[in-house]
């Protein structure tokens, strides 16, 4: 194992974030009062391009006005391809006021792109003189974005979080599917007969967990489009968790519940953790790095799968 550790991720619960577009400030006040951990409210995609000066100003005057509560704030601006984005930083950070806490940047191809905002942020701060600096989350939705998830990670101190855009990274991909995220249709296997639905999403998640975990950032899943399947949408989500994803984007305040119990460790888990945590601790004090917990083998390596469910519960709980 390399010397150096690797470093642990901003303590902050992540594991809803609901979108909103920001030319509908009538949801403002619904999606600050939802259970979501995070609340995004978009510049982005859901706006359309005459809206676009409208939403800004929607959403600069609401984050002063609305009372969002112990969430994370944060905003997507426009992608740096765009002539939007440069006004939606320097607006948001001279208007805004320092209650805005993230701001997400999409279709993130490489470090350079992160350098670009980060500049512009950090001008911005220096002539305001903001004592807050803002915070980063990127979402890659390209094969490019896909490729430089690893130096896109390391890029800024500011960044918090990498979250997967399904539909544009299907679309950067050539991929034969119009559906964001989830199973598709034609991606199967057959065995003995029967068709088995793989996931598409598998390895670009596992590389962005990666490129995450390496550089203290929290690894989110992306939106799941079809809101009216909520089997679906747990079933991914799941399989994110599984990964190490710590959340998922919400499209529809349907599934922020769904989005919350999935990753919130269970009871049973949270017991079982804290009992593996005391039962390795009465090992080191017998002068054995392993012991026996419920008929298998744990070490070294469970104290720190059991710290990380431990500390999910007690972020929840605080």
């Amino acid at each position: 194992m390399s010397f150096r550790t690797q470093p642990l991720p901003p303590a902050r619960l992540n594991r809803c974030q609901l979108f909103g577009p920001g030319s509908r400030e009538s949801l403002f006040e619904k999606m600050a009062k939802s259970a979501a951990d995070v609340i995004n409210l978009d510049l982005e995609d859901s706006v359309a391009p005459d809206d676009k000066d409208r939403a800004r100003a929607n959403v600069i005057q609401a984050i002063g006005d609305i009372d969002w509560g112990d969430k994370t704030l944060s905003v997507r601006i426009n992608g740096l391809d765009t002539p939007f984005w440069y006004r939606d930083v320097v607006d948001l950070l001279e208007q805004a006021g320092e209650r805005l806490d993230q701001i997400m940047i999409p279709k993130a191809g490489n470090a350079g792109d992160i350098y670009a905002v980060d500049a512009l942020a950090t001008a911005v701060e220096r002539a305001k003189g903001r004592t807050k600096p803002i915070n980063f989350e990127v979402i890659i939705e390209s094969a490019a974005g896909i490729c430089h998830v690893e130096e896109i990670a390391a890029s800024s101190p500011r960044m918090q979080a990498i979250s997967l855009g399904a539909a544009d990274f299907a679309a950067s991909m050539g991929m034969a599917t119009t559906g964001i995220g989830g199973t598709q249709e034609n991606y199967y296997m057959i065995r003995e007969g029967q068709k088995y639905w793989p996931d598409p999403w598998h390895w670009a998640q596992t590389a962005i967990v990666a490129a995450c975990r390496t550089h203290g950032l929290l690894p989110v899943d992306g939106p799941f489009g079809d809101f009216s399947d909520s089997d679906g949408f747990v079933a991914q989500a799941r399989r994110s968790a599984t990964l190490g994803m710590v959340g998922k984007w919400a499209i529809h305040p349907s599934q922020v519940a769904l989005a919350n119990e999935v990753f919130s460790p269970s009871e049973s888990a949270v017991t079982e953790a804290r009992e593996i945590l005391a039962a390795m601790e009465k090992a080191k004090a017998e002068g054995a790095g392993a012991t026996v917990y419920k008929g298998r083998l744990v070490d070294i390596a469970s104290i720190k799968q059991a710290e990380v469910i431990v500390r999910q519960a007690e972020l929840i709980a605080g």
